[in-house]
Order: structure tokens, then sequence, then C-alpha cells
């Protein structure tokens, strides 16, 4: 007997943060024979937001997209799910990016615009902001996985970034992975 063909779903679920949240959802995802495959999970303010790829047979992606919507209300989440494939990755090579600075707006805005411009793709980012050891003013961090096209001069990449983060004040990294 054949086995029906895996399906993908990505998930985003945000609620209030309280114990008992992650494995509400998990459980529910397991219950229906559904496999997490990639998460994401954190707390930002006071919310906790879950990020997920999950993969099993249709009809059971079907039912949890049905479970979300009849529970979300008495379980006090809001949720998002759209069926998905896999991703093709084409020849790309891996970087991380890290930015620290003094915490001011347009940060974000500012290093994924240089990247964008470039035809760079982000992965993944990440961010947060901390209080310095001796003056506690406000320290941004960003983190950020990246993929260069094979054809892009890696070189030129790491002078022009340079020479962005020195306009911007910026101390950046754009590492080989």
């Amino acid at each position: 007997m054949s086995r029906p063909a895996e399906e993908k779903a990505v998930v985003a679920t945000l609620a209030e943060d309280r114990p008992g949240l992650v494995s509400e959802l998990s459980s529910m995802v397991h219950g229906l024979g559904l496999n997490i495959e990639d998460s994401r999970m954190t707390v930002l303010g006071g919310e906790f937001a879950v990020l997920m790829s999950v993969a099993g047979e249709g009809s059971a992606l079907t039912a949890l997209e049905s479970q979300l919507a009849a529970q979300s209300d008495d379980r006090g989440f809001v949720y998002l799910f759209r069926r998905t494939s896999d991703r093709a990755t084409g020849q790309r090579q891996p970087f991380t990016v890290t930015v620290e600075s003094m915490d001011h707006p347009g940060i974000v805005s500012g290093v994924t615009r240089f990247f964008s411009e470039r035809g760079v793709n982000i992965r993944e980012l990440s961010t947060d902001t901390e209080r310095a050891a001796h003056t506690g003013a406000p320290v941004f961090n960003l983190t950020m996985e990246i993929e260069v096209a094979s054809d892009q001069e890696i070189r030129e990449l790491r002078e022009a970034f340079a020479a962005f983060c020195e306009a911007q004040a910026l101390d950046g990294d754009l590492i080989a992975v």
C-alpha cells in the first residue's frame, strides 16, 4: 500500500504569554499525526509568538486548520495557516551578518534595504536590545543569516557593507558560514 504524499503548511500563532501554550499547540499537531519540522518561538512584549512548519497528510493539515479555527477564541490565540512547499535554494552561499549599535530607529530598515538592493536573500533575522554594562544605554543587536548568489563578488559586498556600516555608525560584520 502506498503512503500518501506529504504536504506542508506554515502556522503562525500569537497569544498572551502563559505556561502551557507551546504544549497545547504541539499536542494539537502531534495528535493529528503531523510533524513539526522547523519552528521559532519567542516572547515579544507580553505576547508569545510561535512560527512553525508542519508536515504530514493533506487531510491532517486540513484538520489542523479546522482545529485552530475552532479553538483559537477559547484558548486565546490568533493564528495564520498557509499551505507551502519545499523551498528552492539554487546556488547560494550562506553568510552571517552581525550588527551592533547604540539603539535608534531605522537600523533594521537600513540594513535589510542594503542587502535587498544587492539581490541578497535574508533567510533569518533576529534582533534584541540590551543595556550597556557601564552606562545603561540601549545597545541594539541584529543577527541575520543571508544567502548570496554564487556569482556575486563577495569582496565587493564586504567592502560595500563596511562602508555602509561606517556611514550609519554601525559595528557590522559579514562572516562566511
